[in-house]
């Protein structure tokens, strides 16, 4: 097992030999009332509608880095439970919903938090009743948008680190229900710490003078880039426009904020523009088995110009975002749209292509950035064992 990463960092100050671990899959149960009545269209994305050579290149440097970030991080109030009613109306997707109100918080540590909730907010009387009744939690979360691969993996990965604990053979429930909760919260603080600790890890990359392309709006690659504008780094930033729901001007204007010179491309003037850069700097939806990514859009074609220019391809990732996927193709993988607006009327017999995201194969990804440490993609694989057995 690898212990020099930042999870290992993680775990010591926690003073906790737990290893991060995920459950066996389970059939999804269906949607409640109120969740079908807050995503009516589960086939629709709801993001888009409201060691060297073989292993990861992590340095000492870059972990006392990251160490300092988790140091610096203060245990704000986000830390403290969202579900204030502890009665028998407790429903998970209303305080998932509640947690995804931030807007720093990303959907999947809002899910994690929702079921941290449910075991401080369960009324089961032995472990399998609260088992059975995370289980379903889980699988409601699931359903709730079916086509996000970082909700769907958080459940996972939360479900197989709290589950798989000697609280489990304990005699009293509710010392076996209070480590439960102890484990919950803690994975909720690391996944929250996530991307803070990608952002010091990622810092020996940029470098004065250099140009960054970006694609779409991630907060992780935002916050990256704070990062590096706070350390009074010298670079700019080249931002795709992101159509059609413009993801790019947002980032820009995020970027504009904090005085880091940016230009804003048309989506396709990336190849005419790919040699003003040194860097391409991207987030991901979810990171596949394979080493490569599934992300906005026009992720796969910007690594594909990268790579015929030799421009080296970053991609910044929680590691909740490891999902157990293995796509062969674009087609592949669980269809998610988006309406698409042209401006002007499209008429009936002309098909509009509405998939909101592509598949990038390893083989044109440099490293990924992740809160395990800095990886290349042939080591994906062995983290995600790590992860989930």
């Amino acid at each position: 097992m690898w212990y020099r990463s930042a999870s290992f960092i993680l775990d010591k100050q926690q003073q906790g030999n737990d290893t991060v671990t995920n459950p066996e899959s389970c059939p999804q149960s269906p949607a409640s009332s109120a969740m079908a009545a807050e995503n009516p269209n589960p086939n629709m994305s709801l993001y888009y509608q409201t060691r060297a050579a073989h292993h990861g290149v992590v340095t000492s440097d870059w972990l006392a880095q990251a160490q300092a970030a988790v140091g610096e991080l203060p245990v704000s109030e986000n830390y403290v439970t969202g579900g204030e009613d502890e009665s028998k109306g407790f429903s998970v997707v209303d305080e998932f919903n509640n947690w995804r109100r931030q807007p720093e918080l990303a959907e999947a540590v809002a899910a994690i938090r929702a079921l941290a909730s449910v075991i401080r907010s369960s009324q089961a009387t032995t472990m399998m009743e609260l088992e059975i009744e995370l289980k379903k939690a889980s699988d409601s979360l699931k359903s709730w948008d079916t086509t996000s691969i970082s909700l769907t993996a958080g459940c996972d990965l939360f479900m197989r680190y709290v589950t798989r604990t000697s609280a489990l053979e304990y005699e009293d429930f509710n010392s076996a229900k209070s480590r439960l909760l102890e484990r919950a919260e803690k994975f909720g603080e690391i996944s929250y710490k996530a991307r803070r600790i990608i952002a010091m890890l990622s810092q020996d990359f940029i470098f004065d003078g250099c140009t960054i392309l970006v694609h779409g709006f991630s907060r992780v690659v935002l916050e990256v880039l704070r990062t590096a504008a706070q350390s009074k780094k010298l670079f700019r930033v080249l931002c795709t426009e992101g159509r059609p729901d413009r993801t790019g001007l947002r980032l820009s204007n995020e970027l504009a904020k904090l005085d880091v010179p940016v230009k804003l491309l048309i989506d396709s003037a990336v190849a005419y523009s790919m040699d003003e850069v040194d860097m391409v700097l991207v987030g991901a939806d979810g990171v596949v088995e394979s080493g490569g990514i599934i992300n906005m859009m026009g992720t796969y074609q910007i690594a594909l110009i990268a790579k015929s220019m030799n421009k080296p391809v970053y991609v910044a990732a929680e590691s909740y975002k490891f999902a157990r996927l293995y796509p062969l193709d674009q087609k592949d993988m669980v269809p998610a749209l988006r309406p698409i607006d042209f401006g002007v009327p499209i008429p009936s017999k002309v098909e509009v292509e509405t998939s909101a995201r592509d598949y990038t194969p390893p083989q044109y990804l440099t490293l990924l950035f992740t809160d395990l440490g800095v990886l290349t993609p042939s080591v994906v694989s062995d983290e995600l064992i790590h992860l989930y057995l």
